[in-house]
């Protein structure tokens, strides 16, 4: 079979699966919760941040660059990455942060073309708060954030389960 009917015939068999198996009330309920839980603590977050006179992306770019896994460096590519930016807006974002004299610019070691990015003693000050706050909110909000992930994958793996009992 050519590779183009092939193609198509995954396409079949996937969107076969997927008519057969469509979704109901309660995993449209439970994703919704879920995401409702979600968006209720991020919200919060956003608010933390403006209180302390931040923009909510400026606090998580914080968070990302204190919060990097051992062994990685907070270059502007690796920070993009985690944000989910493009390097271009990363770069936008650390001028800003950097006028705002909550990060610092200081060139590689081993690499003189990178740059590694390093908190302030402002930045620092500004994101131990607000991540002690957001750690309170989250201890209050994670029985329902646990409860309603829990419905969610519930109701997928009936769901999944059932179907493989029948196929």
């Amino acid at each position: 079979m050519p590779p183009k009917m092939i193609g198509i015939s995954i396409l079949v068999r996937y969107n076969d699966k997927q008519m057969a198996n469509p979704m109901n009330s309660v995993e449209f309920r439970a994703l919704a919760e879920f995401r409702y839980q979600i968006r209720h603590f991020l919200n919060g977050s956003e608010k933390a941040a403006r209180a302390a006179g931040l923009e909510p992306q400026q606090y998580l770019f914080l968070l990302a660059v204190r919060g990097l896994p051992a062994g990685r460096e907070a270059t502007i590519r690796e920070l993009a990455e985690r944000m989910q930016l493009r390097h271009h807006s990363a770069v936008e974002m650390v001028n800003r942060m950097e006028r705002a004299q909550l990060l610092r610019r200081e060139r590689s070691d081993t690499d003189r073309r990178q740059v590694i990015l390093h908190l302030t003693p402002r930045g620092e000050k500004i994101l131990s708060r607000l991540a002690r706050q957001r750690i309170d909110e989250l201890r209050t909000a994670a029985p329902a954030l646990v409860r309603a992930l829990t419905a969610a994958m519930r109701s997928t793996r009936a769901k999944s389960s059932g179907a493989t009992k029948r196929g």
